[in-house]
């Protein structure tokens, strides 16, 4: 598929990119290029394949929950320099 100056100018303005006129003709042969390169997947067969979701499988990425007992406030308390009942006192870092 061969793109036209003004399809290269009209993909500019859609992506909201600015190609000088000098640089279009450059764009228009490497568009043209990776189009071409496009139309050669259509000639691919797929027709026993499956749609996949991912190129690879992926199973569970998470790591499983473990119930386990918090630290006591108090004993967290004691390493803070200045703390309020049971909240950390930090300066403000926000004006």
């Amino acid at each position: 598929m061969t793109l036209t100056a003004a399809d290269i100018q009209r993909l500019a303005r859609l992506a909201r990119l600015q190609v000088p006129e000098s640089q279009v003709p450059e764009v228009q042969r490497d568009l043209s290029k990776i189009l071409e390169l496009f139309e050669q997947l259509t000639h691919v067969d797929t027709s026993g394949l499956e749609p996949l979701v991912h190129a690879i499988e992926l199973s569970d990425v998470f790591a499983p929950d473990h119930v386990a007992t918090s630290l006591d406030v108090e004993e967290v308390l004691r390493n803070a320099p200045v703390h309020d009942e049971s909240f950390f006192k930090v300066p403000p870092v926000l004006g």
